[in-house]
């Protein structure tokens, strides 16, 4: 038996890594039934929100979250699971610079420290944990087509305001 898990990730920050920046990370789990249930998580103040930021914590989110519910499944299935994400950033740290960073000693292409290293290693170590169960895959889709967890996002930093 394989269970699937359709997962749309957003994440946001207004006055980008700026001074009292504010930002916020969505996950949304989407079902067959057409119901879904989100959750998201606000920035931290340190280090600053920046957008890059939010999106990996959103990634993190899902990650965690799907684990959760990976967890609570009686009969261990198959995993196969798509996170959607409208960030070529986050979907590029999770598919393809990961393993050259890694390789590199976590030094960029400019010769400087990667961005962001802390959240993408914790991506990595959870991303590594859920394949344990199946597969899993990253898909870029535009702006558009992730209004679900853009909406949830910007929710949750107008509260945040």
């Amino acid at each position: 038996m394989v269970f699937i898990m359709k997962i749309y990730v957003d994440g946001g920050c207004r006055g980008n890594g700026k001074l009292g920046a504010i930002g916020a990370a969505s996950s949304v789990f989407k079902y067959r039934s057409r119901r879904q249930k989100a959750w998201t998580q606000d920035l931290p103040e340190n280090p600053l929100p920046t957008n890059q930021r939010a999106e990996i914590i959103a990634v993190i989110l899902a990650l965690e979250k799907a684990l959760i519910k990976y967890a609570q499944l009686r009969s261990s299935p198959r995993l196969n699971v798509k996170i959607y994400s409208d960030s070529k950033y986050a979907i590029g740290c999770m598919t393809e610079w990961i393993q050259i960073w890694s390789k590199n000693g976590w030094i960029n292409a400019t010769g400087k420290p990667v961005a962001n290293q802390d959240l993408i290693i914790m991506a990595s170590e959870l991303d590594d944990r859920l394949r344990e169960g199946g597969k899993l895959k990253y898909v870029w889709i535009p702006r558009s087509e992730n209004e679900d967890a853009d909406g949830c996002c910007n929710q949750a930093m107008d509260k945040l305001k």
